[in-house]
């Protein structure tokens, strides 16, 4: 009897008997989400989730994502899929105003050379000696869009998944300190003070807000049909908003469907960070790799900004081509508040507006050129 007793109790510590060096330092490692999502407010509907997933996964002897586990009946529904991240589309493509885009079509010049991060990267992981599809997971970080992140990542490198995740939302949640040095750093005082004015845009007609979803999936569908997914999801959420004969399918869309589904997925995420297998080498090699994507796409996308500049005979400001990224609106925001730094009646607002716009579809239509031309080659 006494022996019983004294096996039951010691169920009480198994965890703790069990627990591998890696779990307390993952449990450190969630915290910090958790402490950057909830008290720093970076991406705190993701960050949270993902943060409190982390924690959960490396509790030993749950086995949470063993083949019965809950986490991994989520994980497997919807991450392995590819479900969540093309919901979440749905739900980007509905909350976002191509407006902007449409009034400058010459901003989405801009969009994509926000992009070119993503393949300099992949170029550079491929000499580190990742793996093919590895350094396309790698790179797609470049893309400074979770989504289009998860989405690649699941599919070809679902190893490298946790980590590519986190570094594609931190960094995009740093937007706002990592960008402006950067800005400062490409542009010249003069060029920083120039104004741009309002007065050029026009009305945009709502059969063109109609038509251009339409199109978009037409011509993006066509020159790259591996991508067609991604495509199609954010511009068939956006084809509802701008129709206004779908109102519920769209608010539906921009909240309850896109709360849960970035519930779930933030929670999968965070599932996959278990210590013994985010605890490598190859972790750090793939957040400083995603740094580097998310600061190049910055000076590519300034460095056009400066050839715009030249070509329009100094009068456009710089600046704006640092919004050529997928953070939307953050990017823009940022150069908004950049720019008035340097010039208190400048507003850069709506032409930022514009080239974060073309980021947001230049993103989506890097990738899916991207895996394309991995289809092409025999590689996927």
């Amino acid at each position: 009897m006494v022996e019983a007793i004294m096996n039951g109790l010691s169920g009480l510590v198994a965890g703790f008997v069990h627990l591998h060096w890696s779990n307390p330092i993952m449990f450190v490692i969630g915290g910090v989400l958790l402490y950057l999502g909830i008290k720093k407010g970076y991406e705190p509907l993701l960050l949270v989730p993902i943060g409190f997933g982390c924690i959960l996964v490396n509790i030993p002897l749950a086995d949470l994502m063993g083949k019965e586990g809950f986490l991994r009946t989520i994980y497997d529904a919807g991450v392995m899929t590819e479900l969540f991240p093309l919901l979440i589309f749905i739900g980007i493509g509905a909350m976002t105003d191509f407006t902007p885009l449409l009034q400058n079509p010459m901003t989405f010049m801009l969009g994509a050379a926000g992009q070119f991060g993503i393949f300099l990267t992949l170029a550079l992981a491929l000499l580190l000696g990742f793996p093919q599809l590895d350094a396309v997971s790698v790179g797609i970080i470049g893309a400074c869009d979770g989504p289009t992140a998860i989405y690649v990542t699941s599919q070809f490198a679902p190893h490298l998944l946790g980590a590519v995740s986190v570094a594609a939302y931190s960094y995009m949640s740093l937007v706002p300190l990592i960008q402006p040095p950067i800005m400062r750093m490409l542009t010249t005082r003069k060029e920083r003070e120039i104004r741009m004015s309002n007065e050029g845009l026009k009305p945009v007609s709502k059969t063109t807000k109609i038509l251009f979803p339409i199109v978009m999936t037409i011509a993006g569908g066509m020159i790259a049909p591996m991508g067609l997914p991604l495509i199609g999801t954010i511009m068939l959420g956006n084809l509802m908003k701008e129709s206004g004969a779908v109102a519920r399918l769209t608010n539906a869309s921009q909240n309850e469907i896109a709360n849960i589904v970035t519930l779930l997925l933030g929670i999968s995420i965070g599932a996959t960070m278990d210590g013994r297998m985010f605890l490598k080498g190859q972790t750090l090699i793939i957040l400083a790799l995603g740094f580097l994507a998310i600061c190049l796409d910055t000076v590519c996308g300034v460095l056009f900004g400066k050839l715009m500049n030249l070509m329009s005979g100094g009068k456009f400001n710089p600046l704006i081509g640092a919004a050529g990224i997928s953070a939307f609106p953050m990017s823009a925001r940022v150069v908004q508040r950049e720019g008035q730094k340097w010039n208190k009646k400048n507003h850069l607002l709506m032409h930022a507006m514009g080239a974060n716009a073309g980021g947001q579809v230049g993103s989506v239509m890097a990738a899916a050129v991207m895996l394309s031309i991995l289809r092409g080659m025999g590689i996927i």
